[in-house]
């Protein structure tokens, strides 16, 4: 056996390798400590592959042997599986501390009024903050994740004016059901001195700048047999929840882009292609998505943005 070779500045012992005339290696062991950690994390991999799944194996893995966790499905079936991190989470969120006490808000808001649910202060919190996540799952795509909606295409719901009644009762059965938002389009029925007369006449209504003269013909086709308009907007203007039509007189524009900030020629042609082009818009019905309790929180939710009563 060869006999190390040492240093003979420092006398440590050098591998025997020798560069440029006096550049060596020296043969300086790991620390036995770092030896030692580096063993165990071997050993740490191996109970870690036993426990947990880890191993691609013909196309599944190794599923460990680590306890079995029991969760609800979303059809409300019993699930029970091997241990892995999505099915801890959803186990987590059925019986963990957090999901516990929103269980329990859950049943005292389903057994409320909303009246009850207004005047107390949890309730109202637990659903601002639980509406909101479900406005933002459910709502948001298209009503904008403040609520504000997209004038021409969603509704805005923050206005407390809506088309279908703004009670608890009305805005439940329109999430239940959804709503079929409908008005004809009158290019062939109106000429083009009709339709300016008739867009003059809503304008006013609002108290936006219209010309009189055409406003005062214009009433006549809204509310004479011409037009028909007062059939669903009622001779008042002020519409009719049963059939989605708007108020016209509460200067709240559900799908003109109308503003006194607009110039009177732009807030007449954009009543005008209204009239013209008629609406159609569906919203869908939420009845096999969201559970009662979910849409009692969301009806309520909507009470709180819109600042109703």
């Amino acid at each position: 056996m060869a006999k190390p070779v040492k240093d003979p500045l420092t006398g440590a012992e050098t591998t025997g390798h020798v560069w440029d005339d006096d550049l060596q290696e020296f043969n300086n062991p790991l620390p036995r400590w770092w030896l030692w950690t580096f063993y165990a994390t071997f050993v740490f991999a191996f109970v870690y592959w036993v426990i947990y799944p880890s191993w691609p194996f013909f196309g599944t893995y190794t599923k460990g042997i680590g306890n079995s966790i029991s969760y609800k499905t979303d059809a409300g079936e019993e699930k029970t599986t091997h241990w892995n991190t999505r099915a801890l989470l959803a186990n987590e969120l059925q019986t963990g501390s957090t999901a516990m006490r929103q269980k329990e808000y859950l049943a005292k808001v389903a057994a409320a009024p909303y009246e009850q649910i207004v005047e107390n202060t949890d309730m109202s919190a637990f659903v601002r903050s639980y509406g909101k996540g479900i406005f933002g799952d459910y709502c948001a795509a298209c009503h904008q994740s403040g609520g504000q909606g997209v004038p021409g295409l969603f509704p805005n719901l923050v206005d407390d004016d809506w088309l279908w009644g703004n009670s608890p009762e009305q805005i439940e059965y329109t999430i239940v059901n959804g709503r079929h938002g409908f008005m004809p389009a009158f290019r062939e029925t109106f000429n083009d001195q009709q339709l300016d007369d008739v867009a003059n006449y809503v304008l006013g209504l609002s108290g936006l700048a219209a010309d009189p003269v055409k406003a005062s013909q214009g009433e006549l086709i809204f509310k004479g047999e011409t037009g028909g308009c007062y059939y669903c907007h009622t001779k008042d203007a002020t519409g009719m929840y049963s059939q989605g039509a708007a108020n016209l007189t509460d200067k709240i524009w559900t799908v003109a882009n109308v503003s006194p900030r607009q110039s009177e020629e732009k807030n007449l042609a954009a009543v005008k292609s209204v009239i013209a082009n008629g609406i159609q818009r569906q919203m869908p019905a939420w009845s096999s998505r969201l559970n009662p309790t979910e849409i009692k929180v969301l009806v309520a939710y909507l009470k709180q943005i819109s600042g109703a009563d």
